[in-house]
């Protein structure tokens, strides 16, 4: 039997509920534009398989709330999502924060089509999606932060992004488990500032995001 999708009027108290539990302050513009994201979401699922979550209940929690926990640690005008997907973190963020600069990449033109569409209907102005490899995309000014959600080894994620970042920019890689052994392979050139415990109301298993920055005695050299 097809899942029966809830209402937007539905939805909005989980949404709400959990926004609450983490500690973000929004408003109604955008609560409605987090649940009209959730909708073409589900919608273009169907077709485009941009997810393998299919229950709305939980897209919120593991979706929506997972990208908002790294809401805090989020710094700079120009941002990009690498391997963004379905627009996660960047389409949560960028409407949390409309005045900060979301560029979303994704080498896959199916992804890439449903961030344009979603752009379009949420009239998010400060995004934009741009379908291409990691070590193709060339930008005309290096980004603020560099952020990640399951693309890649650290280690891996440094490495490839690395000519997309400015010197004093910074990596947000959001991980499950504590990523130990990656975080042994980063090179010398770069620094782990920080790991934050990431808690999602309703979710089980641990989340992480690692903060990583270039090592100072090495950017000039």
């Amino acid at each position: 039997m097809p899942l029966k999708l809830p209402t937007e009027a539905h939805m909005a108290p989980i949404l709400e509920d959990g926004l609450q539990e983490i500690g973000v302050e929004y408003s109604a513009e955008q609560r409605d534009k987090l649940l009209a994201y959730l909708q073409l979401l589900i919608s273009w699922n169907k077709a485009y398989n941009l997810t393998a979550i299919r229950d709305p209940r939980e897209m919120i929690k593991l979706h929506l709330l997972d990208s908002l926990t790294v809401l805090p640690y989020v710094v700079g005008e120009r941002l990009i999502d690498v391997g963004t997907g379905a627009g996660l973190p960047g389409i949560p963020l960028a409407i949390m924060c409309p005045d900060r600069n979301f560029t979303l990449l994704d080498s896959n033109g199916k992804k890439t089509r449903f961030l344009f569409q979603a752009r379009c209907d949420l009239a998010l102005t400060n995004l934009k999606e741009i379908n291409s490899r990691v070590e193709k995309h060339i930008p005309d000014m290096a980004y603020d932060a560099v952020l990640s959600r399951a693309f890649t080894s650290v280690a891996d994620m440094v490495a490839k992004c690395a000519h997309l970042l400015s010197a004093e920019g910074v990596f947000l890689a959001m991980k499950g488990k504590f990523p130990q052994s990656e975080l042994s392979e980063v090179g010398k050139d770069y620094k782990v500032d920080a790991s934050h415990i990431l808690q999602v109301p309703g979710v089980d298993g641990e989340r992480h995001l690692i903060v990583i920055s270039r090592n100072p005695a090495t950017i000039f050299n």
